[in-house]
Formats: C-alpha cells, structure tokens, sequence
C-alpha cells in the first residue's frame, strides 16, 4: 500500500503545478493585451488561496512580475495590476515574504514610487506596507537609500490612502533611536500631526501608532510634541481626548502609551493631570477581565513603565480600581470556557496566556518597588507567593525573567523578608534559576539573592548550607559589572557578622587573586562592594588577626594602591574605614605601626580638605593610641615623635561636631 500511495502524491502535486504554471506562462506571451489579462486572472486566482501564492512563487512569477512593474513599455493598468498581485502573495506566509525580499521586491517598489500616476503609487505602497510589516523583513531596507525618506513625507498629502500607508510604515520600521532621530529629522512630527485629526479613522490611528513608537524613550521627541498644536490644540490635549471612554479600544491604549513615554522621557510631569486623572486611569482600565488578552497584557506592561521611577503614582495605581486584586485573575486565565463561544479565539488565548502572567509580574513588580505598604497588599492577595515561585520555573524565559523582577521588588521590604519568603522558602526556586540562566535573567535573582542574604533575613542560614559561596565566586569572574557587583553585594552581605567559619570559606572560594583583582576593577560599584566585603571579612579582633596574619602583606599593598590612586571621595572613605578596622586587630595594628609610608598617608587625610576623609583617618590614629591595650605607650609616643598630636589638636577646633569629637576623644587616650 505504502509503495503506490507515493506515485498517487506526486501526480496530484504535478497537477496544481500544471494549473499554476498556465498562469505564469501567459506572462511571457507577446501580445501585451494578453498578459494583462493573465496578471488579471492571476489575481482573482491567488485570493485567499495561500498554496495558489505558494506554488507561483515556486514557478518563478515573481521575477517576471517585478520585471513587467519596472518596464516603462508596460501599461499603467498591467504595471498597477502587477503590483496588486505582488501585494496578495504578500499576504500569504512567512515563506513568502522571504521570497519576495529575495528577489528585491523592496527596491523596485520603492522605485515605482517616482512614478507620478498616483493609482500606481498606491498600490506600491499597499504592498511594500504588507511586506514591510511582516517580521521577517529586515526593517534596515527601508533606511538604505537616504532619498526614500524624504520622498515618503512628500507623499502623504496626495491621498488618505497614501496617509494610511506610508504611516503604517513608519510605525513598524521605527525600531531604534537611529530611526527615531532619521525620521524626526525629516520633519515626521510636522507631517504626521495634521493626520490626528484626518476624517479617516485608519489614517488617525497609524499616526497615533507613529508618535507612540517616535516618543519611546526619546526625550529629544517628547520635548518637542509638548509643543505641537494640532488644528489650534495642544498635542497632548488630542491623546487625552482619543482616551475618552467612547472611543476604540485600540486608540485610547496607543493615545495612553504617547502620554506615559512623553511623561518618562520627562517632557510631562509625573503630577500632571493629564497622567494622573486621564493616562493612568485609561491604562487601569486596560487591565480587567472585559478586555482582550492582548489589550490586558499591554495595558499592564505600558502601566508599570509609567509608574516604575514614582512612589506618588504608584500609590495612586495601588487604590485605582482594585488594581491589586485585579491583576490576580491575569492568573486565572481563562477561568470558564464556557464563557467563551469563539473557539478560535479561545486557541489563541491559550497560546498566550503566559503573556499574561509576565505582564502581571511585571505590573506588580513596578507597583512593590518603593512602598512597604503595597508590597504587603500585594503579598496578600491570594496565592501570591505560589504563583511568583511557579512563575520561577515556568518554561517561558520572559515569565522568568517577570516572576523574579516581582520577587526582587517585594525583596526590599523586612517585613516580608521575615514572613512570606521564609513561609514559602522562596530561596531555593531563586538557587535552582541562579544555574545557567541568561544574564538578565542572572542579575535580577542575583540581585534578590543580595537582599536575602541580609542579617535579618531568616533565609540567610538555609542559603549558606546550600553552598552559595562558590556560585557567588563564580559571578564576580562574570564579563558583566552588573552580574560582578551582585556577586561582591551577596559576598558582602554574607560576611556581614559572620562567623569565622564563614568568613574563611568565603576567603577560600574567592581566592586572594580574584579579591585583589577586584579591588581594581574599572567598575567603582563592584571597587566600592568589594571593599565593603573586605571591611565585612575585617571585623572583630580575632577575624581581624587572622586574616591579617595570612593575608596582611597583600591587603596593606592593596590599600596603598587604593590611597595613592585616582579614586572618588566614597572610595577612600571606605578604605580608610577598612584601615581603622585593621587598627583594632590586636596584633594586626603592628602591620600599619611598623609602615611609616601609610602613617603618613593617614597623616595626610587627617589634613585633607574632606571631612569624612578626615574622620576616618582619625579614625585609624584612635584605634592605634588605644590606652587599655597592650604596646599602647610605644605607639603613642611614636605618633607624638610624627607629629600625630599636634593634628589631632587642631582637629578639636573644627566645625565639624563629629570630627571634633572624635579629635577629642584620641587626645584623652594620650591624657589619661
């Protein structure tokens, strides 16, 4: 059976070829009248038919096609009919794009458009829209020629159909700020905003679309729609009203996305009623159960970009329409099937419901990020913690990436440091994502993993039995400062009043030639945490003597290089601060005593013009004239024979209370 059925497929196959190869056949006949009409019934033939498109492509209609579009002995009827038949094998699939921009459909088009017959350049533009807004078209073909640009915005005012088009272009081609600067650069925003107001609403909508992807994170383009009038009216007063209840649902949430990137670009205040009474509700709106899958998801993804850097709009957000609880069915979803009678649609949901989930990490992460009073609401809606430590393990990378974005905000709090992530061991999802995930995903559950290593942290105990220290090793050796300075921050966290125990084994995992690589590292974030990790590792006398007395040499090089370098006033500080902690060991000070070149440079800072400079340095002489520790009179006559005394006097007459007080206090040791 198997042995006949092959010939059986072959000959169906050679039949549609046969019925589609007449069809290109008739485009090489002499007589034009003829391959006019061919095109003709190429077109009623390809309709809705995606194996007709394919097999014609495979027959190779579409270099003949684009050589009869491109000769000037061909008709103005064949050369527009030939664009409309390229523009409906345009709308078939992927593939067929691909072919299409393989056999340079983007150039001759664009050519076409010199034309000046504008039935032509219409249906030019109808196809190289279709093509172009396919994501398989390298978006770069439409910026090659620097004259195609310009040559687009002259068109727009020949018809509404020319408006339609060439917007809709605009709108999916814009993808960089190279783009956003080539496009604003040739006057969009003065072409485009007549079209807000245009009797077409497919024309209102693509301009929208326009200024929605111009203003993304470009403040050069938000500062100067502040300042368009549209027909006598402020820009951003058109947005407000395109948001009115009344209005599509597609247009209020692209008007509401304009406002929220010109309001984080900085061009409109966060206090401004047009975001706090319009964008923000609109955007709430967007978010419950009436909607469709697409419109809640965007609605919360362009929610949490409005409110992320604003303590004021996030609270407001928090009251606005349940929000919180809200945002609990994105869960949920879809909860009844039965609600749903459009079985395709439902199909598609299905697909796509993770969308949903990341979308509502992602709002709750924004929301949780500054106010203690949220993060406990939202840890209170049910569930919660659950769906975020599912969320960790889910198999879409992007809900990862969302659940710990979420987990990382509510991670700032104490309360629920103490409570809900030690209830739910939150800790051992974050381990298991910390092995071989991609490094966005790495800094952001690292960056959690800092906060869960604090001292008040109950996760703290778990997380070290697990043996974390060498994963964080790991980080510090990473190409990324981000994934560096998280690594260093636990590290950090970790050796914070410690036990000796852990201290070591933190020092034997990182190794002394990764700690002094580090400490001069070009990042100053992972310099500023690794010197605190070492002030962590330096505290208490016993800790204090025992690394020194292993590590002292490298530690005290390490030091001088640091206050001998070009480094910022924190930096120093903070190297000092490790000095004075190295000044309390009980045999460790001798390392800084028996060092006339770092007494000197303790002498220095004492004089330095910086206050905190100066209070740490002192700092460092007090520890070193202690009176109730042994060698106290040796040092202190030392010091008095270097002229430490008469500094330390002129520091009891400065301004400064707390310098003054600490000048003080070294002088009673030499007093008492």
């Amino acid at each position: 059976a198997c042995l006949l059925e092959a010939p059986l497929r072959i000959s169906v196959l050679s039949e549609v070829t046969a019925t589609s190869r007449h069809y290109v056949d008739r485009l090489f006949d002499p007589d034009p009248q003829n391959v006019l009409q061919g095109v003709i019934d190429m077109k009623n033939a390809v309709i809705g038919n995606n194996k007709q498109k394919a097999n014609l492509i495979v027959l190779g209609a579409v270099p003949r096609l684009l050589y009869l579009l491109q000769q000037s002995s061909s008709s103005l009827e064949l050369r527009t009919e030939c664009a409309v038949v390229l523009g409906s094998l345009a709308m078939g699939t992927e593939n067929n794009i691909k072919s299409l921009v393989d056999c340079h459909i983007i150039p001759a088009l664009l050519q076409g458009l010199l034309c000046s017959e504008l039935i032509f350049i219409e249906a030019c533009l109808r196809c190289l829209r279709t093509v172009f807004i396919s994501p398989v078209t390298p978006v770069q073909l439409l910026y090659t020629d620097l004259t195609v640009i310009p040559h687009l915005m002259s068109l727009l005012s020949r018809s509404q159909h020319t408006q339609e088009y060439i917007t809709q272009i605009f709108a999916h081609c814009c993808k960089t700020p190279e783009h956003q600067t080539v496009l604003f650069n040739h006057a969009a925003i003065q072409n485009i905003a007549p079209l807000l107001i245009s009797p077409s609403y497919k024309v209102r909508m693509q301009a929208l679309k326009c200024f929605s992807v111009l203003a993304y994170e470009n403040t050069q383009v938000s500062m100067t729609l502040v300042n368009v009038l549209v027909d006598g009216e402020q820009l951003s007063q058109v947005f407000v009203r395109m948001m009115q209840r009344d209005k599509p649902i597609e247009m209020q949430l692209t008007a509401a996305k304009c406002l929220t990137y010109m309001c984080r670009a900085g061009a409109i205040r966060t206090d401004d009623n047009c975001i706090v009474l319009k964008t923000l509700p609109c955007l709430v709106r967007m978010c419950s159960k009436e909607r469709l899958l697409e419109e809640r998801v965007e609605g919360a993804e362009t929610l949490a970009y409005l409110m992320e850097p604003d303590i004021e709009l996030q609270r407001i957000a928090s009251v606005t329409d349940h929000l919180v609880s809200m945002l609990a069915d994105y869960f949920k979803y879809p909860s009844s099937v039965s609600a749903i009678n459009d079985f395709k649609r439902l199909d598609h949901d299905l697909k796509h419901a993770h969308e949903l989930r990341q979308a509502a990490f992602k709002l709750y992460a924004s929301l949780g990020s500054n106010d203690e009073d949220i993060r406990k609401k939202i840890t209170e809606t049910e569930n919660m913690m659950d769906r975020i430590v599912s969320g960790l393990s889910e198999s879409s990378i992007k809900v990862r990436l969302a659940a710990v974005r979420c987990l990382h905000s509510l991670s700032r709090s104490v309360q629920q440091l103490r409570t809900s992530f030690h209830d739910h061991a939150v800790w051992k999802p974050l381990m298991k994502l910390l092995q071989n995930a991609p490094d966005e995903v790495l800094v952001m559950a690292s960056s959690t993993l800092c906060n869960l290593l604090l001292e008040f942290s109950p996760s703290k105990e778990p997380i070290l039995e697990s043996g974390v220290i060498e994963l964080l090793c790991s980080l510090t050796q990473s190409d990324s400062p981000a994934l560096r300075v998280n690594g260093i921050w636990a590290l950090m966290n970790m050796a914070f009043q410690a036990d000796q125990k852990v201290k070591v084994e933190i020092v034997r995992a990182l190794g002394t030639e990764q700690l002094f690589r580090l400490l001069s590292d070009p990042d100053t974030n992972v310099l500023m945490k690794t010197l605190g990790l070492l002030r962590n590792l330096l505290s208490t006398r016993p800790h204090i003597d025992q690394i020194m007395s292993s590590h002292g040499k490298q530690i005290m090089q390490a030091v001088t290089l640091i206050l001998e370098g070009e480094h910022s006033i924190e930096v120093k500080e903070q190297t000092l601060c490790i000095l004075a902690n190295i000044a309390d060991g009980n045999t460790a000070k001798e390392l800084i005593m028996t060092n006339d070149d770092m007494l000197q440079k303790i002498k220095y800072y004492m004089g330095h013009s910086n206050v905190k400079l100066q209070l740490a340095a002192t700092f460092c002489i007090s520890n070193l004239i202690w009176n109730e520790e042994d060698g106290s009179q040796e040092r202190q006559d030392k010091l008095r024979e270097m002229g430490f005394v008469d500094i330390l006097h002129k520091l009891t007459q400065v301004s400064d209370p707390n310098l003054c007080d600490r000048a003080k206090t070294a002088m009673q040791q030499y007093l008492a």
